[in-house]
């Protein structure tokens, strides 16, 4: 397999000053770190294997078949897999059979990151400009099965080549049964991450622990841009410049802007707020929209035409030197 080679250090030792031998110094050994490559066609692949399902509801078909190919791939790739199910309640009463699915890598080692992603699609169209549409299911091409596609493709390189550090990858579910707009209220503040907050209080091994988190989540626009997230820099500032820092370095300071950004509750403010493993979102901000997402946010429209190889080469390649240099 081709892979990217990048020299952490080379520090080579100059002649000895005020010694009268005049000896020289044998130059430190020179180590390296090999970053696998990225392959944005296998990602992109993988957000059209789970469009391909149809919307990906709790409670539907299409969700129960999602979640099976989700953890198949998942073992394919050398993960050993849990399947947390359990039954959510909604912020409607709606029950939610929900199944967060856990791929771990060398679960064995203690030094762990945690990167996650949620895998179900929004029940409802309430964002679409068409009333007629506001009941439809989304596709969720974008918000929800690329971020899992960046994962998916990251889990098959770490088949291939474990980097030094454990990694365990989770897709949450029931992220998207959130209050809709207009039934938002100080109530409903936390119907949104069901299945994170589950897995919070509910960790898939007693006292688990990662130095940090890193979600991903709409990752897939043509020339999406990624801003510093505020929950993400307050409660992982250290890991935002971690992150931000490897992109600029890699020639991606286009897509991950280095300023301010507004503040989301995601899925990683649950991981931040209950189990306290330090975790930052890595999403598409759009400032040209009133709610300051992609325009086919939470539309009918949210399909394989927002998805652009060159982002998630841009955010998969990223995310593998955060993991292969730590």
């Amino acid at each position: 397999m081709k892979k990217s080679i990048f020299i952490l250090f080379s520090l080579l030792c100059m002649f000895s000053c005020g010694r009268a031998t005049g000896r020289q110094e044998q130059p430190l050994q020179i180590r390296t770190v090999q970053v696998p490559l990225f392959n944005a066609d296998s990602a992109f692949q993988f957000v059209q294997n789970q469009v391909d399902f149809g919307p990906r509801v709790p409670n539907t078909p299409a969700h129960l078949a999602c979640a099976e190919y989700l953890a198949d791939e998942l073992r394919r790739f050398g993960a050993r897999v849990i399947e947390q199910r359990t039954d959510l309640t909604a912020f409607d009463g709606t029950v939610l059979n929900a199944i967060n699915i856990i791929g771990s890598f060398q679960p064995e080692n203690r030094n762990r990151i945690l990167l996650f992603a949620h895998w179900d699609s929004r029940p409802w169209a309430d964002e679409d400009p068409n009333p007629e549409n506001r009941h439809k299911p989304v596709l969720g091409a974008n918000d929800g099965a690329s971020g899992v596609g960046v994962l998916l493709e990251i889990a098959r390189q770490i088949g291939m080549q474990q980097p030094r550090v454990g990694i365990d990858i989770i897709f949450f579910d029931a992220e998207d049964w959130g209050a809709p707009q207009h039934l938002a209220n100080e109530n409903t503040r936390d119907s949104w991450a069901l299945g994170s907050q589950y897995w919070a209080r509910n960790p898939h091994e007693p006292n688990y622990w990662a130095q940090f988190g890193i979600l991903v989540d709409m990752v897939g626009a043509p020339n999406a841009t990624f801003y510093r997230e505020q929950f993400s820099d307050h409660f992982a500032g250290n890991i935002v410049d971690k992150v931000w820092s490897q992109a600029r370095r890699l020639g991606f300071e286009h897509y991950f802007v280095n300023r301010r950004g507004s503040s989301i509750i995601h899925d990683h403010f649950y991981v931040n707020r209950i189990i306290g493993i330090p975790s930052i979102v890595i999403i598409q901000r759009d400032r040209n929209t009133p709610h300051g997402f992609g325009a086919y946010w939470h539309t009918i429209n949210d399909t394989m035409e927002n998805i652009c190889r060159n982002t998630l080469h841009a955010v998969g390649t990223t995310v593998l030197h955060v993991i292969y240099n730590h």
